[in-house]
């Protein structure tokens, strides 16, 4: 397959659009999972903490996944592997309303949607890399706020559904809606070369190298028949009369001649198959090794491992909000006629206004992405600890904005580990980071629903998130700080476009 060079452009706005509205659709219910929330809390009558396990897993299960979605997309391209994880997100809703039990839930919400988000997750931004390079960034952030714009959305789509059809109802439609996601799919043509095709292999080209030398060699067998049969006849023709015994034993000279050759070719074969398989099984073992020691490499880096520790404390803090801010009201006991707005919504649509700002701001030259990340990390603990203080709406509301804003730091996370390992180590660096934050994503909610079930209030669920907030973003500021450079003198020496927490990283 060739590819073209990114075309910066045509039909890559049709890729940024249909990645949009298939991120708006498959990641709308998932983000939007606090309105379902409440009601399966009531129709199930389980505990917060398990309860709370339904939305995590949903959200976290495609960044523990990332890894096996990626070899999905890259073995069978993007717009199959969007067709089918359509299926299984719009599957995955259907049968979540059929659900007997939390348990059932567990697979049909949590694990099918969640691992079909990440799937589709992938696709896109795979798809908009390859038909963008120069506007790359600002195709991603387009196609990022799909899922801002749907968490926004279907806060009030599903709370409107559950108060018309019931919840089984709501679940039927929006499974129904996601089957939209074919449509895009389908759209998302892969940018293959159609002007010059390559030309068509012949059946020799089509062998492996390897095998050249088996067929050498039963080639030679060949044509040693044909030699004997050849010279054969033509001793037959010289003497003009039938010879049958010299016939006879010149047949077998010629079985035993063949039987002979292909023992020996298939011993050859045996060997040499065996021998490959030895090199390959070695090849492999060695990529094993390198990942790991590049791995440990990485680890070695100060800014990385807290980089590492502050994401993974980050997710299991700071996403919660999303899933209970609905039940924090409830609890609160504020009055449902003071709802202008439901709170999911507030945060959809300023975690897009967040993405958007922070992603700009990270372009100016003066501007340092790390510390900006830090400020975020910092204000977002502080929010978590105003959360027990606010009993009304608009406080709620307020609080709501403010952590939907800084939660759109995802958009410079990207920044930050490009600026702290390097743009040639950042598919593995950013494959480990995701899968804690997976991770972070999945125990975060069960963890606050926990602390409720134990204290019968939300106070010291949300003091925990905001410790564990604020102390990844204090871990992170603590190795960024230019004094751990063992020489003040090579930071002198640096270009002026190379950030002091990138030396810090090296020491």
């Amino acid at each position: 397959m060739v590819f073209r060079k990114p075309p910066d452009g045509g039909w890559g706005w049709v890729i940024v659009a249909v990645s949009f509205f298939t991120q708006f659709l498959c990641y709308g219910s998932p983000l939007a999972v606090g309105v379902l929330y409440l009601e399966w809390l009531d129709a199930f009558g389980e505990g917060k903490g398990k309860t709370a396990w339904v939305g995590s897993l949903a959200n976290g299960i495609g960044l523990l996944a990332s890894p096996v979605c990626s070899i999905c997309v890259s073995s069978f391209g993007t717009r199959p592997v969007a067709i089918f994880s359509g299926f299984m997100v719009a599957g995955g809703l259907m049968m979540s309303s059929f659900a007997p039990n939390i348990y059932f839930l567990y697979i049909s919400y949590g694990i099918v949607v969640g691992l079909g988000c990440g799937l589709l997750y992938t696709a896109t931004v795979t798809i908009t890399c390859h038909y963008f390079d120069k506007r790359r960034g600002l195709a991603l952030g387009l196609i990022s706020t799909g899922s801002s714009v749907g968490l926004f959305i279907y806060a009030a789509l599903q709370r409107e559904l559950i108060d018309l059809y019931g919840l089984d109802g709501c679940l039927l439609i929006v499974g129904a809606l996601s089957l939209n996601i074919l449509a895009c799919g389908s759209l998302m043509r892969p940018l293959e070369s159609s002007d010059c095709p390559p030309p068509e292999k012949t059946c020799v080209d089509k062998v492996p190298d390897q095998y050249f030398f088996y067929h050498e060699k039963e080639k030679t067998v060949e044509e040693n028949i044909s030699i004997l049969e050849k010279g054969y006849i033509d001793e037959k023709c010289a003497n003009n009369m039938p010879d049958y015994k010299q016939d006879s034993i010149l047949n077998k000279n010629v079985l035993s001649s063949i039987n002979v050759n292909e023992k020996d070719t298939y011993k050859k074969k045996v060997v040499e198959q065996t021998n490959f398989c030895k090199q390959l099984a070695k090849r492999k073992w060695q990529l094993y090794l390198n990942y790991w020691e590049e791995t440990v490499v990485l680890f070695k880096n100060k800014v990385f491992s807290a980089l590492f520790v502050a994401i993974l404390l980050f997710d299991i803090g700071g996403f919660p909000p999303s899933l209970l801010m609905e039940d924090v009201a409830r609890s609160a006991n504020i009055n449902e006629d003071d709802y202008h707005m439901p709170l999911i919504s507030i945060i959809g649509i300023m975690t897009a206004v967040g993405k958007l700002t922070l992603g700009i701001l990270a372009d100016f030259k003066w501007v340092n992405t790390l510390y900006l990340y830090v400020t975020t990390l910092l204000m977002t603990g502080v929010a978590l600890f105003a959360i027990p203080f606010a009993k009304s709406y608009l406080t709620l509301a307020m609080l709501s904005g403010i952590l939907g804003f800084l939660t759109g730091n995802w958009s410079i996370f990207p920044y930050v580990t490009t600026k702290t390992v390097g743009i040639e180590k950042l598919t593995h660096a950013y494959g480990i980071l995701m899968f804690f934050a997976g991770l972070g994503n999945s125990l975060g909610p069960p963890i606050v629903g926990w602390f409720y079930d134990w204290t019968q209030e939300y106070d010291t669920a949300f003091y925990f998130s905001g410790f564990c907030v604020l102390l990844g973003g204090f871990l992170l500021l603590l190795a960024a700080l230019p004094c751990w450079n063992a020489c003040t003198n090579q930071s002198s020496k640096l270009p002026p476009n190379t950030y002091s927490y990138k030396v810090a990283s090296n020491a």
